[in-house]
């Protein structure tokens, strides 16, 4: 049941006799384990900090617009129908899921554009058309990526890794696969021409990364979107949180809203609850953190025994970019412009290494155009449009002063979009709102205001991330994009899944 933190569930003074499981934080990563916790026995408590369900998935409404926060594109909708199975529901009955076509279009700096979609002969027919001679190499890459998701999602995307040597198990596959080359390295040794090389290899920007430096492992998103589609859920993602949390409800469990988590309580190196910031404490067999991981790591257990995450490491690790959003609603509808956009600037190489490397705010930048009442009009009044546009931009180790920044760089994106796809459009925005790298940092408590927590290098993925099971705290377990196998709808849900094999039956504690 959601309640606030004014009118909590008594902690400790409840006829429930089921073991109890507290999950730190309901993004989806959280919600999903919430629901397979439930399904197991668990007596299962979400403390949230915000005032609502979804973490990075929460909505905004204002002024009649129903704008999602974060994730809009959903791959992989058969790891949402097993989530409902194992609540004994289906998911068609609670969730809309309407697939896009095309995907999405990618729109270059010199307006060449590129629309992507799930039909392979389209997609060699757009290939062709751009370049002739990238058609065999493109086919070889689909065929590589499907290879790649064989066993990169199949087989070992919900398989904990827990020791070195389930990496040792894994390495001939990874160097048949050819894991130690980045995904644009994967790609350009397959096609020849700059746009198409661009589209085949961005993938990883949406899960926090850099193409040229994440291992070639995710070029598996190509066949993924090929092979299952892009979806949208009716509603929005809001819809899709919304719906998790009545499962996580239907099966006894409660959300605690307003409930900001202060500590992980620990007798030795083993949690025994939390406790809220509020001075609460709540009594817990078992902790499930999806909050990101560093943050868990070095405020919530900051008085724990850590050998493996100390704060030390965690600082020198590599964190993914940050992003800038701007959310903005419109009195007119805009019926060109695609559900999903992605505007390539005139730069890419160097563009990604003044993010990722450099952290400097380059003048140019690449952007992802969000418009979700092409699926959905009912996200907006009538006659009217909702969008988002999202530039990656630094983590806040860059230094950048976004309160003083915010205005100017919002301006020069509004008139790349008035001069690209937009014209005039500024005249017509009825209703806007702004996310910066601070909110991430803040709201979000995203350590150094990354957008989606370590970067997933390959020396920052499998055993080498943080682990499902925690490998300091006994009866801790983590969830989420920055645990294996990482971000994006698919890897958080995935990231719950894998609490089957390592989080004990509930009747251990019987």
């Amino acid at each position: 049941m959601f309640t606030d933190i004014d009118h909590p569930p008594p902690p400790g003074q409840t006829a429930d006799r089921r073991p109890h499981a507290a999950v730190i934080g309901s993004g989806l990563g959280g919600l999903a384990a919430a629901i397979r916790l439930g399904a197991r026995g668990y007596r299962v408590t979400v403390f949230e900090k915000l005032e609502q369900p979804g973490g990075r998935a929460c909505v905004f409404r204002q002024d009649g617009f129903t704008f999602d926060a974060g994730p809009t594109i959903i791959t992989a909708p058969f790891i949402l129908d097993e989530l409902w199975s194992l609540a004994g529901a289906k998911l068609s009955d609670d969730v809309t899921l309407k697939p896009v076509d095309p995907f999405y279009d990618i729109r270059f700096a010199d307006g060449t554009v590129i629309s992507c979609c799930a039909d392979p002969a389209r997609m060699r027919e757009e290939v062709r058309r751009i370049s002739p001679g990238d058609v065999e190499g493109y086919e070889r890459f689909m065929a590589e990526s499907e290879a790649i998701y064989r066993i990169g999602f199949e087989q070992l995307g919900h398989v904990p890794f827990g020791s070195p040597l389930d990496m040792v198990k894994i390495a001939p596959d990874l160097l048949r696969l050819g894991a130690w080359r980045t995904v644009h390295q994967h790609v350009a040794a397959r096609v020849k021409n700059p746009k198409i090389r661009m589209a085949l290899s961005f993938h990883p920007l949406f899960i926090g990364g850099n193409p040229f430096k994440v291992t070639a492992i995710y070029s598996m998103i190509a066949y993924l979107e090929r092979q299952y589609g892009v979806h949208f859920a009716m509603g929005g993602t809001g819809a899709l949180v919304k719906a998790m949390a009545a499962l996580v409800e239907r099966q006894g469990g409660s959300i605690v809203l307003n409930s900001e988590v202060a500590e992980i309580t620990c007798e030795g190196a083993r949690a025994t609850g939390l406790r809220l910031a509020d001075g609460r404490a709540i009594k817990a067999d078992i902790v499930v953190s999806n909050a990101e991981t560093a943050h868990t790591y070095t405020k919530l257990l900051a008085n724990a025994p850590r050998k493996r995450w100390s704060d030390a490491k965690l600082a020198r690790a590599r964190y993914s970019m940050s992003l800038f959003v701007w959310y903005f609603g419109t009195n007119r509808q805009y019926t060109d412009v695609p559900h999903h956009t992605i505007l390539m600037g005139p730069r890419y190489r160097g563009l990604l290494h003044d993010i990722f490397e450099k952290k400097t705010l380059a003048k140019d930048f690449s952007l992802y155009l969000h418009r979700p009442t092409a699926t959905d009009p009912a996200l907006a009044p009538a006659g009217c449009d909702a969008f988002y546009v999202l530039s990656p931009v630094p983590h806040q180790d860059s230094g950048i002063d976004w309160t003083s920044r915010a205005a100017s760089y919002k301006a020069a994106i509004a008139g790349h979009l008035d001069r690209t796809l937009m014209p005039g459009f500024r005249e017509h925005i009825v209703t806007e709102k702004l996310i910066t790298p601070i909110d991430f940092e803040t709201r979000l408590s995203s350590t150094k205001g990354a957008a989606f927590g370590l970067e997933p290098t390959l020396l920052q993925s499998a055993w080498f991330r943080p682990n499902n099971r925690s490998e300091d705290i006994g009866n801790l377990f983590i969830v989420g994009a920055g645990t294996h196998p990482g971000a994006g709808i698919p890897g958080v849900i995935s990231s719950a899944r894998i609490l089957d094999s390592v989080v004990p039956d509930a009747s251990a504690f019987a």
